[in-house]
Formats: structure tokens, sequence, C-alpha cells
């Protein structure tokens, strides 16, 4: 195509939400999202800030839940139909040799009002070798905690198979578990295979490996009723728990200015920004995330004497994807305190040979184990 991608960072429309047994509405009542759902018979209804939702999917390219790009001239295409035409200007190419046509990087905010399940989250082999799918490494950014908000994380001491099982099943598998108070700015990793939930109420940007697979060990309680029962993978998962002690320090970060975490599918900085700043081309993509106050992305462009300025405003809770083959552009804050994530590719020096980039998506309806049929189920959750 003669046209080229500078003048289009893509961008979600607000239409990828899932209602969770512990949701809350803080998506819609603090960050003004917007929301519909369609019945049996295609009826649109906009939602309001009485019904309850825990996930929404900020960038997604997980083939039954797509995002779809808000502006630009590819407005209307999801992620996925311009990755099959545009795989390497999107992702570049380091990116695209090592992940082929998927996107790997997912956002999703979170609102968490209840306790999520007990779970956990295969890594890459596991599930490259079950599911021909990425596994999900993903890190928690705090937008907003009360005080009574927790988060578990690994185990304070080394379990047992069996203890792990019986402590489930009875419900009291939490009181062998990490215990982390969060704050609003703080940065919590979750290794695979780290058996983690929370409760209270937390507002979380997340950002994770393009991965749906997640399996429950505990539901409390909710999987013993017929109105709330979701399947339970606890005997499925057992080879993917990291059953060890768990130190916490190394996977939670207090809020300060600069790297997060890094790790092989990802790295996530923190930046504020107080003044214009230049970014220039950097041969991969970029996702920013706006944690507070107001983003203004500027790219100039021009043919001949004639200029133009395009502008993207990104707000609190807004998401925006910068394609690999982008010219130079600015970060402009609009708000004093402004700061965001800047979401960047991890290492991709070798490509993952139990990907086949020539698979077919997920298919909605279809039977997998461990996930539940036609769910788009990160059971943060």
């Amino acid at each position: 195509d003669h046209r080229d991608l500078h003048s289009f960072p893509t961008r979600r429309s607000s239409d990828l939400s899932v209602r969770k047994p512990w949701g809350g509405n803080s998506l819609i009542k603090k960050l003004g999202k917007e929301y519909s759902e369609c019945d049996s018979n295609g009826n649109e209804t906009r939602l309001t800030d009485k019904d309850l939702i825990g996930e929404s999917l900020e960038i997604a390219d997980l083939g039954f839940a797509d995002s779809v790009i808000k502006n630009g001239w590819l407005a209307g295409n999801t992620i996925g139909e311009i990755m099959d035409t545009y795989i390497e200007r999107i992702s570049g190419e380091a990116v695209y040799r090592y992940y082929g046509r998927q996107f790997p990087v997912m956002i999703k905010l979170l609102d968490i009002n209840g306790k999520t399940s007990v779970q956990v989250n295969p890594d890459d082999e596991a599930a490259g070798q079950r599911y021909d799918a990425l596994g999900k490494s993903k890190m928690w950014y705090i937008l907003d905690s009360s005080e009574q908000a927790r988060i578990y994380l690994g185990f304070k001491e080394e379990i047992t198979a069996q203890s792990l099982y019986e402590k489930c099943l009875d419900g009291t598998i939490v009181s062998r578990m990490n215990e982390i108070h969060p704050h609003k700015g703080d940065a919590v990793f979750f290794k695979p295979g780290t058996v983690h939930c929370a409760e209270g109420h937390l507002l979380v940007a997340e950002i994770q490996e393009s991965s749906d697979l997640t399996f429950r060990l505990y539901d409390w309680g909710r999987e013993d009723s017929v109105e709330t029962a979701r399947p339970m993978h606890l005997e499925e998962a057992f080879d993917l728990i990291d059953f060890g002690k768990c130190d916490t320090q190394a996977y939670i970060k207090k809020a300060a200015e600069g790297n997060l975490f890094t790790c092989r599918e990802f790295c996530v900085n923190l930046m504020e920004i107080r003044q214009p700043l230049q970014i220039g081309h950097p041969g991969y993509f970029i996702i920013y995330v706006c944690t507070e106050g107001e983003l203004s992305i500027q790219v100039h462009s021009g043919n001949g004497g004639e200029k133009k300025t395009d502008e993207y405003r990104l707000k609190k809770g807004e998401s925006i994807l910068i394609p690999a083959d982008m010219s130079d552009f600015y970060l402009v804050p609009v708000d004093r305190d402004t700061t965001i994530l800047e979401v960047l590719p991890g290492e991709t020096d070798e490509p993952d040979s139990y990907i086949d980039p020539n698979t077919e998506p997920y298919l909605e309806g279809e039977d997998y184990e461990g996930l539940e049929d036609g769910e788009t189920d990160d059971e943060e959750e």
C-alpha cells in the first residue's frame, strides 16, 4: 500500500468488557469508559455504572477477542486484521521474526471489587506444548487501591502438592500465601507458576503476554453454587505450579520513575511527563498507558512545504499502540502531573520454535482444556 503507517497510532474502541463475579463499577464511573452489550437478537444496550465489569481489554489480539482501531485510515479494523497485512510495520522486524503474526503484548484494565479466584498461569513452554499458544507473564500497575485491598502472591514457605490440594479444597490456601498490602503506584510482577489472587478494591493496569490461559485452583466457594460456578482446574494445573518459597521482594516495585520490570516477554517503564519529549524512531512497537493526567501525542508530517501535525489525546486509563514504522513523534503533557507506562517488547533474539505463526487463533466456543468455552478468561480474576 502506498500510504505509510506514520500517521496512525492505533487505539482500541472501548467495547471489549468482561463481566466478572468480583467486578466493580470504577471503569465507567471513575474512568468514563463506555461499553455496550448485544443480546441474542443483536439489540445493543449501553452499560451504566450499575453494571459490574471486571475486565476491559484495551489492546488485545486473541483471535476471538480483538481490539478495534479507533482512529486513522485503518479505523474499524482489528489488530489481528492489520497484523495479517502489515506485520513487520506494526511489530517491528525483530518482533515479527520471534512471534510471527501474533501481536505479543496485551493491555487490560481490571476493576477488582471482591475476591478473585486463586489461580496460576502457565509458562511459554507448557502453553506451547499443550495449546500451541503463549504462556502468561504479567505485571500489575496499581491505579487505585483501598486500605483493605490485598494481593496474595506465592507461598510463605515451601508447600507439598498434597497440602496445596487439601487447602484448596477446604478453602484455607491463602493462609499459606504471602500477603501484600498494595498502594497506588505500586507494580507487581506475576511470574508463571506463581499461585496468586487478590481481594478488596483494586483498579489495575495489567500488562501481559497475549494469552488467555489461566487455571483456577479455588474460587472462594463460588464453585459450589449453580449460579456462580466456573470450571476449576486444580488437577490440570499441578505440574504448572511453583511449590517453593516465594521471595516477594523480587516481584514488587514501589512507586518510582524508571524501569519497573524487564522480562523476556516485555519491558515496562514508568515515565513522568513534565515537558515535551521527542521520541525517535525505535524500529519496534511502543505502547503507552496513561496512569495519571492527560497526554498529547503529536506527529509532524508534510509533503513538500506543507506541514501537518496529527494529535492523539490519552487520558487516565487509556492506551495507545505506536507502530514500529512510525516517524519521530512528541509526548506533550496536557496536565502538569502526567504519568504513563511505556511498554516495549522483551528479548527477541531467538524465535520460539514451538509457536507456529501459521496456526489459526482460538475459535470461540471450542473446548480447550483449562479454559471455559467462549470466555475471555484472564481469571484474575
